[in-house]
């Protein structure tokens, strides 16, 4: 077992190794590095992360066929958008899930919030908890469709809202790197908690970060803390140290 030191130095050295352009072109994050508008960065970024699980060139094949079911404007198909009848599948998200997708993101932009202003601060959750509560409250208001729930996490009840928090690493996170886009100033880099996965959960646990089996939200909880540590400014930059460690490197 690595001292704290060590553990340390490897954590920095490994972010260090993933979080660079290099990385772009093997993760899903590559789609909305396709865009250049704020909007259009944000609206492509959300839908691709929510298909986030499985294999990850599925995951980029199914987040280019949406980018071409909307144009090549997120954005402007968004805030135009009526119900239609799409045809689209990946895994359990089909074209209902997808077009209560598209309802709600329009609801949000033709209001005014967009998705930015949806994550706004709970009055009784604290950090990204409770951030991801509001938003998932005003994500899913009527119509959204009861079946469609499922695609939306729900910290509250335990999940570790893996794809939620990727998206937000990739919304707020800001360095020089070029990964991340660093979109969003509402929401500190200090409040960001790691995208925990069956890689990044495994990962923690030979290295003594994570002692907690199941990857919930009280792991994620637990991680975060731990990261803190390390980095009380920036603690998810670690997500491409345990990433790759985890998925590059089969550590």
């Amino acid at each position: 077992m690595l001292n704290r030191t060590e553990l340390f130095e490897l954590l920095e050295r490994k972010a260090e190794q993933y979080n660079n352009p290099d990385f772009i072109g093997t993760d899903p994050i590559q789609l909305p590095h396709r865009f250049s508008k704020k909007e259009d960065i944000e609206i492509i970024g959300f839908i691709v992360a929510t298909l986030a699980w499985g294999n990850r060139k599925s995951i980029i094949t199914s987040g280019e066929r949406i980018a071409n079911i909307m144009g090549g404007s997120p954005h402007e198909f968004v805030v135009n958008y009526s119900e239609r009848d799409l045809k689209f599948v990946h895994r359990t998200f089909n074209h209902e899930d997808l077009n209560s997708f598209f309802v709600a993101l329009n609801r949000l932009y033709v209001t005014g919030t967009g998705l930015e202003g949806a994550f706004m601060k709970h009055p009784e959750l604290a950090g990204n908890l409770g951030r991801i509560v509001s938003f998932r409250e005003a994500f899913t208001t009527s119509p959204f469709l009861d079946r469609t729930e499922k695609h939306v996490a729900n910290p509250l009840k335990g999940s570790s809202a893996k794809r939620i928090n990727m998206f937000l690493r990739w919304m707020v996170r800001k360095d020089n790197k070029g990964v991340d886009f660093g979109l969003w100033s509402s929401i500190p880099m200090s409040d960001l908690h790691l995208p925990l996965d069956v890689h990044t959960g495994n990962v923690a646990r030979k290295l003594g970060l994570l002692t907690r089996a199941q990857n919930d939200w009280k792991a994620v909880a637990e991680i975060h803390e731990e990261l803190r540590a390390f980095d009380p400014n920036d603690p998810c930059k670690y997500d491409f140290a345990l990433f790759g460690l985890g998925a590059f490197e089969g550590f």
